[in-house]
């Protein structure tokens, strides 16, 4: 006689039938959750184990996961998965310790800003306590390290700081002999973000030279990045370049150091902010979409992302934060040349993955979706 029971593991088919679910450890959770709340299968989760206000708007926050979050390298990202009056949002952060923190002390730091009418980061700044449990996603983000033996240099502006530190506090944990730099912009004093462990970093590591640019100080001119900051620091053109800030900024800082004599190879960028068109007057931009698995093809006449098309389109392409930083919109072309609205640069016309949110038709392109 055949056996009903699929080859494979037959406890886990055992409990799909007599729960009816996919992962039938998820039966349990109610139990779980007043028992242990991170032994929950359905989600990740991550207990918040402390709060720290950095600035008027900055909050850091100390995370516990699940032990079987799988950690993250410097300058990873994760989503943060919340529920919010009975719906659920989920937001990209940049991871902002070193992963040695969760090896040692199973915790990982996000260190957050505020932002005016955002609903899941004013929920973090006002709602959330100690003893929260929130839903987190494994780490994710392909972003280059510094290597040891390399001269690198890092340019952050506000908020933007959190990868640099990431990337920074392992470098100190982990030893350094080539030099780094980090030319660290803030609006005022007041509005720079961990401080003190700035201070501990540039004792942990002689190589680090930390430049604090205030760029509205009260009563003298302001200051923003320029020629002059660059031109201090020895060998530029040997540096692995990481910038994260606000558009302008980053804008201008890939602009200077390509001018300075930087490869645009050497220049990594870190984006924070939904991706809008590099230059809104481009005349090239639109052109056929195919979309070729679902046979819908569409005439797109200004630069509107691919992934705002698919949607028009009636198709749901998966999508994570919609501004370059998760790759979970990662999709293959086929055919056809892209624009990246963050940086302005266009794609070879060949086959290749491209991020959908992030990419703009120029003339036909043909997509796998």
């Amino acid at each position: 006689m055949e056996s009903m029971v699929p080859a494979g593991n037959p406890i886990r088919w055992l409990g799909q039938q007599l729960f009816n679910r996919q992962n039938p450890a998820v039966f349990f959770d109610p139990l779980l959750e007043v028992v242990n709340p991170l032994w929950v299968r359905r989600y990740l989760p991550a207990q918040v184990i402390g709060i720290t206000e950095e600035t008027h708007d900055i909050r850091t926050f100390e995370l516990r996961p699940a032990s079987r979050w799988g950690g993250f390298r410097p300058g990873q990202h994760l989503n943060l998965n919340v529920e919010i009056d009975g719906r659920w949002y989920a937001r990209p952060f940049t991871l902002s310790c070193a992963p040695q923190q969760w090896r040692r002390r199973g915790t990982i730091t996000l260190t957050v800003k505020k932002v005016p009418d955002g609903v899941v980061t004013g929920w973090m700044h006002d709602r959330m306590a100690v003893g929260d449990v929130v839903g987190i996603t494994e780490a994710f983000g392909d972003e280059p390290n510094p290597r040891p033996d390399e001269p690198a240099l890092f340019i952050a502006g506000g908020s933007g700081i959190t990868p640099a530190l990431s990337q920074l506090s392992a470098m100190s944990e982990q030893g350094r002999d080539a030099p780094v730099t980090l030319l660290y912009f803030v609006r005022t004093e007041k509005d720079v973000i961990r401080r003190e462990t700035l201070e501990h970093l540039q004792q942990q590591l002689p190589q680090l030279t930390l430049k604090v640019v205030v760029s509205e100080p009260a009563g003298r001119v302001p200051e923003y990045l320029n020629e002059d900051h660059l031109r201090q620091i020895e060998g530029l053109g040997h540096h692995e370049c990481f910038v994260c800030g606000p558009p302008g900024m980053m804008r201008a800082a890939g602009e200077l150091l390509e001018s300075s004599g930087v490869s645009p190879d050497q220049i990594h960028r870190t984006f924070f902010v939904a991706a809008t068109p590099a230059d809104g007057g481009d005349a090239e931009a639109g052109g056929t979409v195919t979309f070729a698995r679902s046979s819908h093809e569409v005439l797109v006449e200004d630069g509107r992302s691919l992934l705002e098309v698919a949607e028009e389109a009636g198709l749901n392409p998966r999508y994570g934060c919609r501004m370059g930083i998760c790759h979970q919109c990662s999709c293959r072309k086929s055919s056809g040349v892209v624009m990246n609205r963050l940086t302005g640069r266009a794609s070879s016309p060949g086959e290749e993955t491209i991020q959908l949110c992030i990419s703009s038709p120029r003339g036909p392109v043909s997509l796998d979706l």
